[in-house]
């Protein structure tokens, strides 16, 4: 049963691999390549956003994958809320040490 009081992010909203048809919601200046449901989950803790990680769940559009969903509290839009968690991951990838 959907809960009526979060949003579900995937990690297919802010894959760089993926076009707007296969499910990527966020501007090309903000996506990052293939992200995990974890950098999700840290990038959402970092907004001091309440979530719930549901690691077994497939993408709708792509159900032999399972990447694994996030539930975020409503705070504001989904859109602004996908803005602030996108900034996050690519804040998080250029932070990281490169190997």
């Amino acid at each position: 049963m959907r809960k009526q009081d979060k949003f579900i992010m995937w990690p297919a909203y802010f894959d760089a691999g993926k076009t707007r048809m296969e499910g990527r919601r966020v501007a090309k200046t903000l996506l990052v390549q293939s992200p995990k449901v974890s950098e999700i989950e840290a990038a959402a803790a970092k907004l001091g956003l309440e979530f719930e990680l549901v690691p077994d769940k497939a993408y709708p559009k792509a159900p032999w994958h399972k990447a694994g969903m996030l539930l975020v509290e409503k705070k504001g839009s989904k859109e602004q809320v996908i803005k602030g968690i996108a900034k996050q991951l690519q804040k998080a990838r250029n932070e990281a040490p490169k190997q």
